[in-house]
């Protein structure tokens, strides 16, 4: 495999994560209802009165749970 395709396969990688944690912030307000979003590791914080979510736990549980359903069905 060469440099270019090596390059591009982490590209889509980063853009899948960044994708993940996007809808994932986005999706917060629901998430939290569940429980999610508000475990250790899950990063909120105030700046100029603006809140952002990083939910790094939260992100790992969903893909781990996703992992799991995507290898049951195969």
């Amino acid at each position: 495999m060469g440099h270019a395709a090596r390059l591009g396969r982490m590209f889509k990688w980063l853009v899948t994560i960044l994708l993940g944690l996007l809808v994932l912030g986005l999706a917060q307000p629901w998430l939290r209802r569940l429980g999610l979003g508000s475990l250790p590791g899950d990063l909120h914080f105030t700046r100029k009165g603006q809140v952002y979510y990083l939910p790094i736990s939260s992100t790992l549980i969903l893909s781990l749970l996703l992992s799991l359903i995507v290898q049951l069905l195969r």
